[in-house]
Parts: structure tokens; sequence; C-alpha cells
């Protein structure tokens, strides 16, 4: 089973910002998050990883 991610676990992972991550979601070049709740995003664990790795290999 996939670990969901909190939004600091992703910007610790990523090293964007908030504001970065949520700018790239919009424009469709960062993973999605999914919502549990009103205020309440997590992030897959394995999309964040396939993203940082995309970004190596295209680097």
């Amino acid at each position: 089973m996939d670990k969901l991610l909190k939004l600091r676990d992703v910007i610790d992972m990523t090293s964007l910002s908030k504001t970065e991550i949520y700018r790239r979601m919009a424009k469709g070049t960062f993973p999605k998050s999914c919502k549990l709740g009103e205020n309440c995003a997590r992030w897959k664990q394995s999309d964040i990883q396939a993203w940082i790795e995309q970004q190596v290999s295209h680097g």
C-alpha cells in the first residue's frame, strides 16, 4: 500500500515551497493531491518519488 504524505513531507522531499507545489499542480507539472477531507490533502509517496526521478533524469 502506498504511503500518503503530508504537505510538509512533500516540501522536505522536493525542496519546493508550498506556493511552488500548488503552482505546479495548477499547471499540471506536479502530482495532484488526494483530498481526504475539506482541509486534508495528501500525496501518494509513489507519485512524488516518480516525479523526483523524472526531474533527475531530465536534469
